[in-house]
């Protein structure tokens, strides 16, 4: 994918399962949000973040994977399991700064 990547570009996957490729694990793109209050004036972009949701086993190791976007493109994803409150879970962000 030659163009930015933007949260544009996640938005029509929010609340879909998204896979990695070598991976047999998908996860939910629970939501696709903006941080403008850390954009940097003349910024290629507004910094924004993705949140996932898969299940509590197996776990996605950190790191980063080709990841396909239902009815989207192929894009690199530097994804990190995070703490979750909730127990029925494990949630995952990519950022983008």
């Amino acid at each position: 994918m030659d163009e930015p990547i933007t949260l544009d570009l996640f938005l029509p996957s929010v609340g879909k399962r998204v896979k990695f490729e070598g991976q047999s694990l998908t996860l939910l793109l629970a939501s696709a949000d903006t941080k403008p209050l850390a954009a940097m004036p003349n910024a290629a972009r507004v910094p924004f973040m993705l949140l996932f949701h898969g299940p509590t086993e197996p776990i996605l190791p950190p790191g980063a994977y080709r990841t396909v976007l239902q009815d989207g493109p192929v894009v690199e994803l530097h994804i990190v399991p995070i703490h979750t409150v909730v127990r029925d879970r494990q949630d995952y962000q990519a950022v983008f700064n």
